[in-house]
């Protein structure tokens, strides 16, 4: 796994104001590492983060590094500024991805990747851009391998 900058920058964008097991969340990806709750019982991938497990019950969970490699499962693309902050990155594409490990996450197209190459079912890899040592936020781009 990889982070798409080696230096926190500031954000052009609104960030997230995550407490509690999403923070935690947050912090690992501040890290440059994409990590999601495992269950200690039933060994179950599992995001958002929560305290019990939602296929067998188990308080036992650690937090284990993802591939980031998945494929795209939809997306949509946003023309208009909703937000402040994003108007310089119009349009721009969120994009829901269904990573190996089962888990769906959205993320921002990378501004090197066109939305108009988006489909159903694309490989792509979802990498972390460091804001700082508390957030990274998610961002995809094309896979160079299938998933």
């Amino acid at each position: 796994m990889s982070k798409r900058a080696d230096q926190p920058r500031v954000p052009d964008r609104p960030l997230p104001r995550p407490e509690g097991l999403d923070a935690e969340f947050y912090a690992w990806c501040g890290r440059g590492e994409l990590r999601f709750q495992r269950c200690g019982t039933c060994r179950a991938w599992r995001h958002l983060p929560r305290v019990l497990c939602p296929s067998c019950g188990s308080d036992q969970w650690t937090w284990e590094p993802s591939t980031g490699r998945g494929v795209v499962w939809s997306w949509t693309t946003t023309h208009q500024q909703f937000e402040s902050g994003m108007g310089s990155r119009l349009p721009y594409a969120s994009v829901v991805v269904e990573l190996e490990e089962g888990v769906r996450v959205v993320a921002l197209l990378a501004d090197d990747f066109a939305s108009t190459d988006l489909r159903l079912d694309l490989p792509v890899v979802v990498e972390i851009e460091v804001i700082s040592d508390e957030i990274g936020l998610l961002v995809c781009g094309p896979s160079r391998h299938h998933p």
